[in-house]
């Protein structure tokens, strides 16, 4: 192996090629759909999906990667890709392409909840993303209301994207296998987003009513609403029995 691992930058590399193959197969199918060309991989590390992924017909193709050894190996193993690679933190540059564009990736698990943040921070631009994740963030993003699962992340990416869960991947698929199961994800960004009165509303209502979810809602998010409004019913419901469209709803009645 010519490059090095470096677990401080979660870096786990796939090596199953299986799995390479399905990751790729399920980003041409979203490419085709959404009839987009533009595709970023972040975090490409080995090129375990990227040697598939730039020879996919008709891609515009940018691979984004931190470690400086990492583009070093890439851009001599894969030639061609030698102007399609920045050296750069994903979380800190600005739009890759000014047209739309995938999110894809199997992600470094330590930024992977960031990741997708800044893929919403790019909603206009983003029409899906599919990435890898330890199976418990992964369960999280697609978790649904009424699961232990569903929190924070789940709402507030659900409120702009439709997630699905596509399959776990074992930890023997990478090296150095991690101590967890992998799970991929698809998000399509939804045709019509929860309608609410503000994100910052959404935002400060969801992590005020999780922070403390065994408490029922009146008790949880007592200091965002007036006593008339916190007398509805759907108050003695704890923040994981709500709807993504009940949480969209308390936004307006917010104080």
């Amino acid at each position: 192996m010519e490059y090095t691992l470096k677990k401080q930058l979660g870096q786990h590399f796939l090596v199953n090629e299986t799995i390479c193959k399905q990751i790729v197969t399920a980003i041409e199918q979203q490419m085709a759909e959404h009839a987009i060309q533009n595709v970023v991989e972040v975090g490409p590390g080995g090129g375990a999906i990227t040697k598939y992924l730039y020879q996919l017909p008709d891609i515009n193709f940018t691979a984004v990667e931190f470690d400086v050894e990492k583009v070093q190996y890439l851009a001599k193993q894969y030639p061609e890709l030698k102007d399609k690679i920045v050296q750069a933190d994903f979380l800190q540059i600005p739009p890759p392409f000014e047209s739309p564009f995938a999110v894809v990736g199997n992600f470094p698990y330590n930024i992977s909840s960031q990741i997708l943040f800044k893929v919403l921070d790019w909603l206009p631009q983003v029409p899906f993303c599919v990435g890898m994740f330890q199976k418990e963030v992964a369960e999280r993003v697609a978790a649904k209301p009424g699961s232990k699962a569903f929190g924070i992340i789940s709402v507030l990416l659900q409120a702009k994207y439709n997630i699905s869960y596509l399959f776990d991947v074992p930890a023997e698929a990478f090296n150095p296998p991690p101590k967890v199961v992998s799970g991929v994800i698809l998000l399509q960004r939804r045709s019509q987003p929860l309608t609410v009165a503000s994100e910052r509303r959404l935002q400060v209502l969801v992590k005020t009513a999780f922070g403390q979810r065994r408490k029922t809602l009146r008790n949880a998010t007592k200091s965002l609403f007036d006593a008339a409004t916190l007398a509805d019913d759907i108050f003695n419901k704890r923040a994981e029995q709500l709807s993504l469209e009940q949480f969209a709803e308390l936004t307006f009645k917010m104080l």
